[in-house]
């Protein structure tokens, strides 16, 4: 099949698929659903369910996918902490009605998670964005080893 063939067969899957989606859109402004907004669902799909699966790392995922999506550092990490909060209440609530929790240690760790989380914001604020990228990786690279061995 040629090149040209090729780009007319995925332009009309491509018009076929938009013009689906604004019908499904249209019972639904506030999505204002395209391609874009598709793939970013599924992102997010794929951060909950790592979210859910390990307890956390969602984040880890979702930095890299909004930075690909065309969102600055700074942007992308705001952006995954605001939408991994609420992913990771749910995960919490599911944990502890399932027993997985460790009454005795939920309020201590609890009480670190905001104080850090808030100067964690406080810092993302002011912090260079190459910084910020650098220090993503780097904790990346360093949790993954931690794991590992």
């Amino acid at each position: 099949m040629k090149t040209h063939k090729k780009t007319q067969i995925f332009f009309h899957l491509t018009q076929t698929f938009n013009i689906r989606l604004a019908r499904i859109a249209a019972h639904f402004p506030a999505l204002h659903m395209n391609v874009k907004n598709f793939f970013a669902a599924l992102g997010g799909a794929a951060v909950g369910l790592i979210n859910g699966l390990l307890g956390g790392g969602g984040g880890m995922l979702a930095v890299p996918l909004l930075q690909k999506t065309g969102y600055a550092p700074r942007s992308a990490h705001a952006t995954a902490i605001a939408v991994i909060a609420p992913v990771s209440l749910l995960s919490g609530i599911i944990y502890l009605a399932g027993g997985f929790v460790p009454a005795d240690m939920l309020v201590p760790t609890l009480l670190g998670v905001l104080a850090g989380g808030f100067l964690g914001a406080k810092l993302l604020a002011i912090a260079p964005p190459r910084l910020v990228t650098f220090a993503f990786a780097a904790f990346m690279l360093f949790a993954g080893g931690r794991m590992l061995f």
